[in-house]
């Protein structure tokens, strides 16, 4: 069973009978309820997946950027390698030309120029790095070159750099990006010293030139989409780049600069190129022998890109499994609470039908309690009413006959009170006066709640009277007051009123309210805490409560509203936490006269002058002696029957005018059979006497006069007066 607060709900609101835990459930609803295991299961549907995929993603992307890491490595490999060996073939070259000019003097080189053209001609082409090959003299004109002949002898190239480089030191020297001073072509060169015919004797530069399409021709041949493939000098000129740009031709410090300087031999890094403003992932190594280094480029959102398919792939995979996975634990969730609903509905079905039936058992032994109390009562009376006739003038006796008398009313006040409790008193549909009525019920109510509530009753001047069932109105009206007393704990106020409403038709009220004419409006108001808003509108509801178990039904409130409904009216409901509860029943207005108040008794009535003959079926003994008593002492002739076998062969055998029956009678048939019995062999009059039955609602139902005991004289003598009627009727012999 899932354990809640026990909680019950009065007029008044809704209150704890026990201390609340902490309520986790309204956090998270784990391990609360028989149902734990299955919200675990659904929130684990998509904690589980959600983890493992964000765990899958952060690896796919460890791994894409392994795999970058591992593509630029691979690519710096092929790069160096290319670069090293272009390098070393230019070199060669250097190496091969300048043992062609040894011990060669300046004139000697230009009087072979021809020669010596067609000779770096042929090195030229056979190396397709090499652009092409100069000789300079000492003052940096030149002697000889592979692409002109004669060379323009009036060219000064003494102020390039890979000139100066070689008058200020010894060794191969790579320049940076130049552009040809007739046609603009770019290219940069590698230069060597001339060996003079004297050890450390500069006699000029031989100077091979290289360009960038080259490399960048060979590099678009190893990209993948946007990688970026460089040389570059340590001092940040690029020598060559693929895609092609001629941006970064001259030196120019920077991130690239900045990671030389901090690892020389190579490494890894992310940063935003100067040139383009692309982040990319970067890695560079260094050319062995050479002041240069090779770089190559992924750009990040290429990586992001790389990242996002892979994820969004492998998304649409695990998606639908994960929502039929996530779907399955919900329906098996919502499944197994519909369950457990039905089961709480059945439960308290259950509940209800037991509690029902032992109000009915309840219902039952009142009713033969009030019966037999009512028996008791009936010879009471009867005999008071006896003795009164021969006490004369006796003051004490007529003292202690009032007494009894008053003590016989008190009694049958009570006995009307449990039948109406048990919901075995016959309706009784009456006109009466609320301004007269309520005031009369303040001292029940009062009765009935503690002494820190007090209890106030407001009527308008000119209600309207209303026909209605006085039994079910007070039940109602008690009702109301215990669920207003539970709801007011700490003691407070109800207030009974009651005017005039007139509910228009056609109007939002009528809507609202499903009734429409004139109305007396009954307002029970209390100072409880109040109702939640979520189950106000329930409150009605037959076997709605939130009572313990054997606190409550759930009917009370029901009632209310079935009687304010049978009575053609309806009843409604206003509250909120901690302002109270107002209950308003709304009765229709009656036209007809108000019903007579039961008048004081009559002096006895005077004896018949005609032969009336009663026939008396009753099986207690007691009451019809009493019975057959006061029938003598009115003037009938009294023919007594026990049970309906013996009235059946007295109505055969007697003229019979007027047949007084007991309703409960012993045997297969009771006073209603007879009276029906009667009513088909030719209407004879009857009268039922009853003081308690569940037949006496569908007797008077049916036309049959009814005597309620205990009855007096007086009463017994109008009722038999009333059902002769002034016609003269037909003896039955």
């Amino acid at each position: 069973m899932r354990h809640r607060p026990a909680v019950w709900i009065g007029v008044g609101g809704q209150f704890p009978l026990a201390p609340n835990r902490i309520n986790v459930a309204r956090v998270f609803r784990v391990r609360t309820g028989p149902f734990w295991h299955l919200r675990l299961i659904v929130v684990l549907s998509l904690l589980v997946p959600a983890v493992l995929f964000g765990w899958a993603a952060w690896e796919t992307r460890a791994a894409i950027d392994r795999q970058a890491d591992e593509r630029i490595e691979g690519a710096l490999d092929v790069l160096q390698e290319h670069v090293l060996k272009s390098l070393q073939t230019v070199e060669r070259s250097i190496s091969e030309i300048d043992e062609v000019l040894r011990g060669l003097g300046d004139g000697e080189i230009r009087d072979a120029e021809a020669d010596l053209y067609l000779r770096f001609k042929r090195t030229q082409q056979a190396l397709p790095q090499i652009e092409s090959i100069w000789v300079f003299d000492r003052d940096g004109h030149p002697m000889v070159s592979s692409t002109i002949l004669p060379v323009p002898r009036e060219l000064d190239n003494s102020d390039r750099s890979y000139f100066r480089a070689q008058v200020d030191g010894t060794g191969p020297y790579v320049s940076e990006v130049l552009r040809g001073r007739v046609g603009g072509m770019r290219f940069f060169v590698v230069s060597g010293r001339r060996t003079g015919t004297r050890a450390g004797q500069f006699d000029g530069v031989i100077g091979v030139t290289v360009t960038p399409s080259h490399f960048s021709e060979f590099y678009a041949k190893l990209s993948r989409g946007n990688d970026v493939f460089t040389v570059v000098r340590a001092d940040g000129a690029v020598l060559a780049r693929w895609p092609e740009t001629a941006a970064g031709d001259r030196p120019a410090p920077g991130v690239l600069t900045e990671a030389f300087a901090r690892r020389p031999d190579g490494g890894l890094f992310t940063a935003p190129s100067r040139l383009d403003g692309i982040e990319r992932r970067l890695g560079y190594r260094r050319v062995p022998g050479y002041p240069l280094y090779v770089a190559v480029g992924i750009e990040t959102a290429a990586l992001a890109a790389e990242f996002r398919r892979t994820v969004l792939m492998r998304g649409a995979v695990v998606l639908p499994a994960v929502l039929a996975m996530f779907g399955l634990a919900l329906y098996a969730l919502r499944r197994a609470q519909q369950g457990e609903r039905e089961l709480q509905r059945r439960e308290a079905a259950e509940a209800a039908l037991k509690q029902a039936q032992r109000l009915e058992a309840i219902g039952q032994l009142t009713g033969g309690v009030a019966h037999d109390f009512n028996n008791l009562l009936m010879v009471v009376s009867g005999n008071a009413e006896r003795l009164r006739r021969f006490a004369g003038g006796d003051k004490r006796v007529a003292g202690s006959l009032e007494a009894i008398d008053m003590a016989v009313s008190r009694g049958a006040d009570l006995t009307r009170q449990l039948l109406s409790f048990s919901r075995r008193q016959t309706h009784e549909t009456v006109v009466i006066d609320l301004a007269e009525r309520l005031p009369a019920m303040q001292g029940l109510l009062q009765s009935s709640l503690r002494g820190d509530i007090a209890v106030e009753v407001r009527t308008a001047p000119g209600l309207w009277p209303v026909a209605i069932d006085t039994s079910e109105f007070e039940l109602a009206l008690l009702n109301l007051a215990v669920n207003a007393r539970d709801a007011m704990s700490g003691g407070g106020s109800l207030v009974i009123g009651a005017d005039n409403v007139t509910v228009g038709e056609g109007t939002k009220a009528a809507e609202t309210l499903g009734i429409a004419g004139d109305f007396v409006a009954v307002r029970v108001a209390d100072t409880g805490s109040g109702i939640p808003a979520e189950i106000v509108g329930r409150v009605f509801e037959p076997f709605f409560t939130t009572k313990e178990v054997g606190k409550g039904t759930g009917l009370g409130l029901s009632q209310v509203y079935g009687f304010a409904r049978q009575a053609g009216g309806t009843a409604t409901v206003e509250s909120a936490p901690g302002r109270g509860t107002t209950v308003t029943l709304y009765l229709p207005r009656s036209t007809a006269p108000l019903s007579a108040e039961a008048a004081p008794a009559d002096p006895p009535p005077a004896r018949l002058a005609e032969r009336v003959r009663v026939l008396l079926v009753e099986d207690n003994a007691a009451v019809a002696e009493v019975t057959r008593e006061l029938l003598a002492e009115l003037g009938y002739d009294v023919v007594h029957a026990a049970d309906v076998a013996a009235a059946r062969a007295a109505l055969e055998g007697e003229a019979i005018d007027v047949v007084l029956s007991d309703i409960v009678m012993p045997g297969g048939a009771n006073g209603l059979d007879l009276a029906r019995e009667v009513r088909q062999r030719g209407g004879l009059p009857v009268v039922l006497a009853t003081g308690y039955s569940d037949q006496a609602q569908a007797a008077a139902n049916e036309g049959f006069a009814i005597l309620r005991k205990p009855y007096s004289m007086n009463g017994l003598h109008d009722a038999l007066r009333e059902a002769l009627g002034p016609v003269e009727r037909p003896k039955v012999a």
